[in-house]
């Protein structure tokens, strides 16, 4: 999965280019569908800036092996991103998610 791949799965979604992030919370990790999206005019990242961070978001979805998941999640889901209120997509990564447990 691409950046721009990512941004159109969740476009086709919600109608927006909504940011994401990955969370850590309670021991799991999520993707989280932000309430902010790139056609705002207070969006604070420029078109490049964003697909570059969408770009590194997806890569680790890839390496994961949770594209499916997430693409699944984001199609059925009947959720919807709003002002103070994230979509959290839980992600199950198995093993690799020792990565992100361990605190530093």
């Amino acid at each position: 999965m691409t950046g721009i791949e990512l941004r159109q799965a969740i476009a086709n979604k919600w109608d927006f280019s909504y940011d994401v992030q990955l969370r850590k919370t309670q021991g799991k990790i999520f993707l989280q569908v932000m309430w902010k999206y790139q056609e705002q005019q207070s969006f604070s990242m420029s078109e490049l800036e964003f697909i570059e961070h969408l770009n590194v978001i997806a890569s680790y979805l890839s390496d994961w092996g949770v594209v499916e998941q997430v693409k699944k999640f984001i199609e059925t889901t009947k959720e919807r991103p709003r002002l103070g209120k994230a979509v959290s997509i839980p992600l199950q990564i198995g093993e690799r998610s020792l990565e992100w447990l361990l605190d530093n």
